[in-house]
């Protein structure tokens, strides 16, 4: 077998056909992860741990909503100990949903609640560390001596677990990172999936081994080779098939939240990883909940589909990201940014008040258009004309026999079915849309593209598998050496607008994190409206990090150490911060998601007491202690020192 396909088939069974990565079982109580069990769906509470009948309120409407695990915080010995009166609770009202402890920094809080609970999770990034973001030169005996020092402190928890038969998690975070695995191995995937391994190390030496993995980041392109990495590094250096928990942290709320969690989640899930979900969303717990449910139920019957032919040859590396080399047309593909397509097909009528959806706004006294960050480059209209002066960044998309009564205007394209443009038909001297399944990329077919450098594809699929159907599409091309750009185009009917944000996010997002498509094109016909069809294509960009349009929230999901309403503060900074596009600010509960939680953000507003915030310039302190009623006006006082503000504009 070609080597490149054995370490491809590391990290999935298959990349064509959807087959579940076969995990070790570990028993949570009496619910069993992994194995042949279904996927889990968990949480965690975001009441003060010490407040008791508050958390167990918090955790009955958690699993009335049908969570399956619940994640309590347990920052210090205080809130171990209480983990018991609300387990005491809960079981008096009947309820006796496996609770895991969440800890940081405090070993002694770990070992007393390994003693209550049903799971533990420790961050190996700061269980026996503090981070200072030094860079240390480690020898290897220098080194080695650190390994043994973690050892000392991690092996009396991983004894208490055996003893009692509790589970443990061992989650890495990209933001924390230790200073002497960053010293080695930096700021990547790679660091993060050696940070687990030091600590799966000496559990399996002392053969202990229920053990739950996971690799999370608010970036999802990173989380998603971080998780890859892991199981490829657990098969080739001989450890357990380990199950795995999928989540994307601290990403933010509404459909941002959404569509960036079903990104890095359902990218896996995709390729049959994952044994657990929690959905981190800056709302109230039992939110999170249906939304991971419905990533979760979207592969109970996927398998045994219809047959996708293999992958003999795989060009891409799923553990770093390129960009596929294409040409540019137009402005579509080489070093352009991925391009919009608007489906506009079933309207009746177009008018300049149709394209108010998508980013332009017609002054009529002003006789001018105003154009947004989300105005869409291009639209579909199929065979309705738009009998108006168009906004000069549009263009416009017509099936081919209208287009050839509008070809004399500017901006005005064909969409040609493949079988067509191989019969020879009339085509655009500037820009033709090429319509391709993967049944119609032949030889002919793809020798034709490579001469035509007028060309660009949209592909669709109808496969039940569709995100492997399409990506085996971009391996042909990829393959025969075609560097025509490709829009990666999804049909979508009669579903809520939040599925489709999930569905759509999954199904495009995952190609674009690995740098297959140059543009987007979502049909979705009784989906929802056309400016939130219009901007879900926009926000899966930004979650992709493959185009910037907006501002982007880093925000933690509240817990129990929360030291501000976190949903209030998000929304306010939002409110006031919006316009700033392609800055990234960091808004953390504590210091536990702090300056590590938010590692590529420019600026961070994190609590630090009572009333009290911190304020951060990428991973610097700028303002310590700052009372949060002027928290927020300290932050934007700190951008425009910077000179990264923009005043608001009126559209």
């Amino acid at each position: 077998m070609n080597s490149q396909i054995a370490q491809i088939q590391n990290y999935c069974n298959s990349l064509t056909q959807y087959s579940r990565r076969k995990t070790r079982e570990v028993k949570i109580g009496d619910i069993a992860m992994g194995g042949n069990n279904p996927i889990r769906i968990q949480s965690m509470t975001t009441v003060d741990t010490m407040d008791t009948m508050g958390s167990v309120e918090q955790v009955i409407r958690m699993v009335d909503a049908g969570c399956e695990y619940v994640r309590i915080t347990a920052p210090s010995i205080k809130e171990a100990q209480n983990l018991q009166e609300i387990k005491n609770e809960l079981k008096k009202r009947g309820y006796t949903v496996p609770l895991i402890a969440d800890i940081h920094f405090t070993p002694n809080a770990a070992e007393l609640a390994a003693r209550i609970v049903e799971k533990v999770r420790v961050n190996p990034g700061n269980y026996a560390d503090k981070k200072k973001f030094e860079e240390i030169d480690y020898t290897d005996s220098a080194y080695e001596a650190e390994l043994n020092r973690i050892r000392d402190k991690f092996t009396p928890l991983v004894k208490i677990c055996k003893e009692y038969g509790t589970a443990m998690r061992i989650g890495t975070n990209h933001g924390s990172l230790s200073d002497r695995i960053m010293s080695r191995y930096g700021d990547s995937p790679l660091g993060m999936v050696e940070s687990a391994l030091e600590f799966l190390r000496i559990c399996e030496d002392l053969h202990y081994y229920d053990i739950v993995l996971s690799m999370k980041s608010s970036n999802p392109q990173v989380m998603v080779q971080a998780y890859r990495l892991l199981v490829q590094k657990l098969d080739t250096e001989g450890f357990q098939p380990y199950p795995l928990h999928l989540g994307v942290t601290e990403a933010g709320d509404g459909e941002d939240g959404r569509i960036k969690s079903s990104v890095g989640i359902g990218t896996l899930l995709e390729d049959g990883l994952g044994d657990t979900i929690r959905v981190s969303l800056t709302e109230e717990p039992e939110a999170e909940v249906p939304v991971a449910q419905a990533l979760a139920d979207r592969y109970s019957k996927r398998s045994g589909h219809e047959p996708i032919p293999e992958i003999k040859h795989y060009p891409v590396n799923p553990f770093e990201y390129k960009r596929r080399e294409t040409r540019e047309v137009v402005n579509l593909g080489g070093h352009q940014v991925p391009r919009v397509i608007a489906d506009f097909s079933l309207k009746d009528k177009i008018t300049p008040a149709s394209l108010f959806a998508l980013g332009y706004q017609y002054s009529v006294p002003l006789d001018k258009w105003n154009i947004t960050d989300m105005a869409c480059d291009y639209v579909f209209l199929n065979d309705k004309i738009a009998d108006f002066e168009i906004p000069g960044t549009l263009g416009l998309i017509y099936i081919h026999s209208v287009w050839k009564s509008q070809k004399q205007k500017d901006r005005v394209y064909p969409f040609i079915p493949s079988a067509e443009y191989l019969s020879g038909v009339e085509t655009s001297d500037k820009l033709n849309f090429i319509y391709v399944l993967l049944k119609d990329l032949n030889d002919a077919l793809i020798q034709k593209l490579k001469q035509d450098l007028t060309a660009v594809l949209i592909i669709d699929t109808y496969h039940t598998h569709g995100l492997a159907e399409q990506r085996k599409l971009f391996v042909d091309l990829i393959n025969s050496g075609c560097k025509i750009p490709v829009v990666i185009g999804r049909a979508y009917r009669d579903m809520p607008a939040e599925m489709l944000q999930l569905y759509s996010a999954t199904d495009l997002g995952g190609l674009l994190v690995d740098g297959l498509g140059d543009g987007v094109f979502i049909a979705a016909e009784n989906c929802g409206g056309d400016k939130m069809v219009n901007e879900t294509a926009f926000n899966i960009l930004q979650a992709t990090r493959t185009r910037i349009s907006k501002t982007e929230y880093i925000s933690c999901p509240s817990c129990g150490r929360t030291l501000f309403d976190l949903q209030d503060t998000t929304a306010m900074i939002r409110s006031r911060t919006s316009h700033l596009k392609g800055l990234k600010i960091g808004i953390m509960g504590c210091i536990v998601n702090g300056p590590g939680e938010m590692a590529d953000a420019d600026y961070g507003y994190v609590g630090s007491g009572p009333g009290r915030i911190t304020l951060y310039r990428g991973k610097e302190v700028v303002k310590k202690n700052v009372p949060s009623a002027k928290a927020v006006d300290e932050l934007i006082g700190l951008i425009r020192e910077d000179g990264n503000w923009l005043e608001q504009t009126m559209a």
